[in-house]
């Protein structure tokens, strides 16, 4: 074979493919040509006013500029969104996530050679890409995504944070605490002969996860159709219109606007092909593919779509510095003091802030905050962000999945009961019809 490109089409026609060489062929062709800006990864110092124009609230009580504590650093201020990565099982998702982070450099060539070492001794060689998000061994093993897979990865213009949620149609409940988190959504889908149509027919969970997502308020989606480069496929233009034909129609009655909320991209998750690089580009001989001539060069990439495209969501009433502070929890735990992990949805917070615990009322302070995975200390930080906080005056037990951190001044209210506009999925088949009297279950602090 000529090139790692030939490589991996040979494993998804059943090839004998040696992760060695795909990687060794992917390592050097990352080497020459990813072209990510190393300041993309760093802080970037703005004026006030940019400061504001990007979304995050600059604390009111820190006019100098400068982090309270010395030691403490500044958020970057460019807009930081969540991104959750949907679809049917084995459409691609854990694969194409993995491959946008070693895109971006994200992965050494150690932790990758581990991972290839892991993929051949589980018989899985051409997997190793999914490894990089799926990090339990069950998932490794059957090759299918468990819990949401987190990982962040930054562009020129904004921040982004994957949430891999699996497919498989027993793990909803994790796709769902995934999507509730997100701003944005991609929905993958394999447009391997076949596998397009067992997804988006009923039971699929391709029409589940989008119906889900938009009831959950990921309000614009990208439909990234990957495989394009298998050999059922081959870039054939009439199979990516066929798809887009059949899915725009069910994506409008979601509730999505089909002109200013879906952005349609052909991909390769596998190859990389649109994720970065343009599949179109002939001065890029690794990732250019002459079958996709009609995907000209003046359409995105998914990295465009992401960067240029995609609207920024509004956080001006969560940058309004008024002390109400809203913070949903995902976890409590303990790891050299507690830690209550969630997404600021209101507010900014400050280390030495009091904040209250919703509904038990229990009372803690902010010892230390840490955005996303980073072990890095902030001064402050706003609206749309991921963290982990370390908390002083309180044991783990008070937190809990579904709490909300509040401010002191200005609590969540707590109710014992509540109306609800409900949206049908599906029923059960025994049970067709729902009527006055009719018993089911809530899932509670699910998202």
């Amino acid at each position: 074979m000529n090139s790692w490109e030939d490589t991996l089409r040979g494993s998804s026609s059943g090839g004998d493919v040696k992760a060695e060489e795909i990687s060794q062929k992917l390592e050097t062709s990352l080497n020459l040509q990813n072209d990510v800006d190393s300041e993309n990864n760093k802080n970037s110092t703005l004026s006030n006013n940019e400061f504001q124009a990007s979304g995050i609230a600059q604390p009111t009580n820190n006019t100098s500029g400068k982090s309270i504590n010395a030691s403490l650093l500044e958020p970057d201020p460019r807009p930081h969104m969540n991104i959750v990565f949907i679809g049917h099982v084995d459409a691609g998702k854990s694969t194409t996530c993995g491959n946008i982070l070693y895109t971006c450099g994200l992965v050494d060539q150690r932790t990758m050679e581990k991972y290839e070492r892991e993929a051949k001794e589980k018989n899985r060689e051409s997997w190793f890409l999914a490894f990089i998000m799926d990090t339990n061994e069950e998932e490794r093993s059957k090759g299918k995504t468990v819990e949401v897979g987190r990982a962040a990865f930054n562009l020129k213009n904004r921040r982004f944070t994957i949430l891999d949620a699996p497919g498989h149609k027993s793990f909803v409940p994790n796709m769902i605490s995934g999507a509730s988190q997100a701003d944005i959504g991609v929905l993958i889908i394999s447009a391997r002969k076949g596998e397009f149509e067992t997804g988006f027919e009923r039971g699929g969970q391709t029409r589940e996860h989008a119906m889900l997502a938009k009831t959950l308020g990921v309000n614009q989606l990208i439909v990234a159709i990957n495989k394009m480069d298998d050999p059922t496929c081959m870039w054939d233009q009439n199979r990516y219109n066929e798809i887009e034909k059949k899915l725009t129609p069910y994506l409008k009655t979601c509730g999505y606007n089909p002109a200013k909320d879906i952005f349609f991209v052909p991909i390769s998750g596998q190859l990389g092909q649109n994720l970065k690089y343009h599949v179109s580009d002939q001065s890029n001989p690794k990732y250019f593919d002459h079958r996709a001539s009609w995907y000209s060069m003046e359409k995105p990439t998914l990295f465009d779509i992401l960067d240029k495209y995609l609207s920024v969501p509004d956080r001006s009433s969560g940058n309004e510095d008024n002390g109400i502070i809203r913070i949903p929890l995902l976890d409590g735990y303990r790891d050299n003091g507690v830690i209550a992990m969630g997404k600021i949805e209101l507010g900014t917070i400050r280390c030495g802030d009091n904040l209250v615990v919703m509904p038990n009322r229990a009372k803690a302070k902010i010892q230390s905050i840490c955005l996303g995975e980073e072990m890095d200390e902030y001064a402050w930080s706003g609206p749309g962000e991921n963290v982990r906080i370390k908390l002083l005056n309180i044991d783990e037990d008070s937190l809990s999945k579904g709490f909300v951190l509040c401010s002191q001044s200005d609590l969540c209210p707590v109710v014992k009961k509540f109306k609800a506009q409900l949206l049908l999925v599906e029923l059960l088949e025994q049970r067709p019809l729902i009527t006055s009297g009719y018993e089911c279950i809530i899932h509670c602090n699910t998202s």
